[in-house]
């Protein structure tokens, strides 16, 4: 046996590296490989101690322990640490001419009722009422029609429907919307609301223990799929809202923020079922093409 193949600190990654074997997957091997020279790389230069190493250890299994079919805690430790957030930039920078786009968040849990456009999602009775409408476009600004628009948000009070599955209705402000034939989708809905994100586990005491704050700023959740194009994970923010600079999860992009501006229209407002006046808001969606060669990296 070479010495040289022995575990030791100055060639700890490297002894570990060199044990995968010749057939292993190349990407994998790359991923993998690169992960252990940084960890290791990362464990060397804060000389980790026994206690602290289980400490982490204890704080990951914790994570997975709460993690159940509507909370996902490990997407939530993503977030807070901009692991998604990196992830969404590095897969989507060269795609300037697409809306921009952002993380999923630990939410979209279930599969949103499909819904009449015009229809209202907000199914609790509380909120600002809003009206929101826009238009799914591809690069070149042709509609995009039959078009799949699912949007979810949280409540007035700053909770999804899976998180208080006793108290809001069930798909509570979720809604899965098909363009027409000019690309357009509307809905009736409430204006956001900022909220914190669950602090009640690991990820909640990770924040408070380095002094950040748990708060997202108001927003909607888009996700817009159609034939022949790449899917768009994106969000809607409201502008005002006093998180946008903070957002606990690093998502805010500043051309995703708008207006929700307050339309004094009686006429209108009865149309719509809404009191007046009520809040409304325009956001056009852009889509790539499959082809399109700004989709290419």
């Amino acid at each position: 046996m070479s010495t040289s193949s022995l575990f030791s600190e100055d060639r700890s990654a490297e002894v570990v590296v060199e044990s995968f074997g010749t057939e292993t997957d190349p990407r994998l091997q790359q991923v993998l490989g690169s992960l252990v020279r940084h960890l290791h790389a990362f464990v060397k230069e804060v000389e980790l101690t026994n206690e602290e190493w289980e400490t982490a250890i204890a704080f990951l299994t914790e994570t997975g322990q709460a993690c159940t079919d509507v909370r996902q805690e490990f997407i939530l430790l993503s977030d807070v640490m901009g692991v998604s957030m990196l992830v969404e930039t590095i897969n989507n920078r060269s795609l300037e001419l697409a809306t921009e786009s952002t993380v999923l968040g630990p939410f979209h849990m279930v599969e949103s009722p499909s819904r009449e456009l015009g229809d209202l999602i907000a199914l609790d009775g509380k909120g600002e009422q809003c009206l929101v409408t826009g238009r799914v476009t591809d690069e070149k600004g042709d509609p995009i029609a039959h078009a799949a628009v699912d949007v979810w948000q949280a409540n007035a009070e700053g909770f999804y429907d899976v998180q208080q599955p006793d108290i809001q209705p069930e798909l509570n402000l979720r809604g899965l919307f098909i363009t027409d034939d000019n690309g357009e989708f509307w809905f009736r809905s409430i204006v956001p609301r900022f909220y914190p994100i669950p602090t009640d586990g690991p990820v909640g005491r990770l924040l408070q223990s380095t002094h950040r704050h748990p708060y997202r700023p108001a927003h909607m959740h888009f996700l817009v799929t159609a034939q022949g194009h790449r899917p768009l994970i994106t969000h809607l923010f409201v502008k005002g809202c006093p998180y946008i600079g903070s957002d606990v999860v690093f998502g805010v992009k500043e051309s995703l923020v708008r207006d929700f501006a307050q339309v004094d229209d009686p006429a209108r407002a009865a149309e719509l079922g809404f009191d007046n006046p009520y809040r409304a808001v325009h956001f056009d969606i852009t889509l790539l093409s499959e082809n399109s060669q700004d989709s290419k990296r």
